[in-house]
């Protein structure tokens, strides 16, 4: 099950965390992987010695999400290179945490850039390629605050919402193409942003989930591997919460 042998995978801001799990989660699956990132080049490598260590296939790529052009380029490019792209994972994010009367013009629009025009730049540029092959998977990693909201989190919430909306479009579009477009909406997960929560609000956070802890990023790795799939092919437009519970 969930064979990706001969397809080729790009994963945004797969250099840490989230990103890095569905990078290494897609290339034990047999994709060839082109590990996505805009600064942390080092540790984009890292991901990619993982991989290959493994026994798996992929490629450091680097590019702003932010900048459509450089998106259209680094798509083309692995397309070139590979010969077909496949599977396309918008996982590159920012969050902003601020009290709406204390966020800045260039707050929300760094964050619209990055989390939503990335995404769906990252959208636009894979359909070509997806069409010629015809198979294609498209899925944005969203956030559990884009559902329920969050104090502090305006903007953030805002920008994961936004997602739903492009993906569910997206799905229409290129469903007769056998494209699907998925989002996974994750809860609070392990990773270096959910780091600096200080330990009350953790205790609160853990509380309130029913699972009764935070995710690990394999959780959310887990849920785009089975969307990435084969098997998931009449599964499109759709949110799979990966939030133990906390928002059902």
């Amino acid at each position: 099950m969930f064979d990706l042998s001969g397809r080729v995978a790009l994963v945004t801001g797969a250099s840490r965390g989230i990103g890095r799990a569905i990078a290494l989660t897609l290339s034990r699956q047999g994709a060839y992987v082109a590990v996505g990132y805009a600064q942390r080049r080092e540790a984009a490598e890292s991901c990619l010695e993982e991989i290959r260590a493994a026994g798996g296939e992929g490629e450091a790529l680097g590019f702003d999400v932010s900048d459509g052009a450089a998106v259209t380029a680094a798509v083309e490019g692995l397309k070139d290179r590979r010969g077909a792209l496949h599977v396309a994972v918008a996982n590159a994010g920012v969050a902003v945490d601020n009290l709406l009367l204390r966020v800045s013009d260039e707050e929300i629009a760094s964050t619209f850039a990055t989390n939503v025009h990335g995404a769906i730049y990252l959208a636009r540029a894979a359909v070509r390629p997806m069409m010629r092959a015809k198979w294609g998977r498209f899925i944005a990693v969203s956030s559990v605050v884009g559902q329920t909201g969050n104090a502090g989190q305006t903007v953030y919430a805002a920008s994961k919402a936004a997602l739903v909306g492009a993906v569910k479009s997206i799905a229409k579009e290129y469903a007769s193409r056998n494209i699907t477009a998925n989002v996974v909406a994750p809860g609070f997960i392990e990773t270096e942003m959910t780091a600096r929560i200080p330990d009350e609000a953790r205790a609160k956070i853990v509380s309130a989930t029913p699972a009764g802890r935070l995710g690990t990023p394999a959780d959310v790795a887990a849920a785009v591997a089975f969307l990435a799939a084969p098997e998931a092919s009449y599964v499109t437009g759709q949110v799979l919460g990966v939030n133990g519970g906390l928002y059902v």
